[in-house]
């Protein structure tokens, strides 16, 4: 692994020892995203590939997020959420859902950091 992450070279050959069996050439970084892959597999954790430009609907998007999906409309609605419309239905981007679930996680952890900060004057104990 660290030869693949300190590699200078432009692709790397993987040949097979049998006759007439083609070889596959890749770029380090490529061969090492796939071994943290199959390390991560082998270690039974799931394993994700998605589009760079994948666009979900409001149910898949609810179901990333564990909500409702007039959850999901509804911040779309109040311009929380960025979409784009396929004839009646909407599409949201990948990369903008992960954003908004960043938005709520930090917006979870301020409400919490606030609820803790009242209790401590308050003087009960946490």
């Amino acid at each position: 692994m660290a030869a693949l992450d300190h590699s200078r070279a432009s692709t790397i050959r993987l040949v097979t020892d049998g006759k007439n069996m083609p070889s596959v050439e890749l770029p380090p970084k490529a061969l090492r995203m796939v071994a943290d892959m199959l390390g991560m597999m082998a270690q039974r954790q799931p394993v994700v590939l998605l589009p760079q430009k994948m666009e979900l609907s409001t149910q898949g998007a609810a179901a990333f997020l564990n909500v409702s999906r007039p959850f999901v409309v509804k911040q779309i609605d109040e311009g929380r959420l960025p979409c784009r419309k396929v004839g009646r239905h909407r599409r949201i981007l990948f990369d903008d859902l992960i954003a908004y679930q960043q938005v709520l996680h930090e917006e979870a952890e301020a409400a919490l950091q606030a609820l803790a900060d009242q209790a401590q004057a308050l003087g009960l104990k946490t």
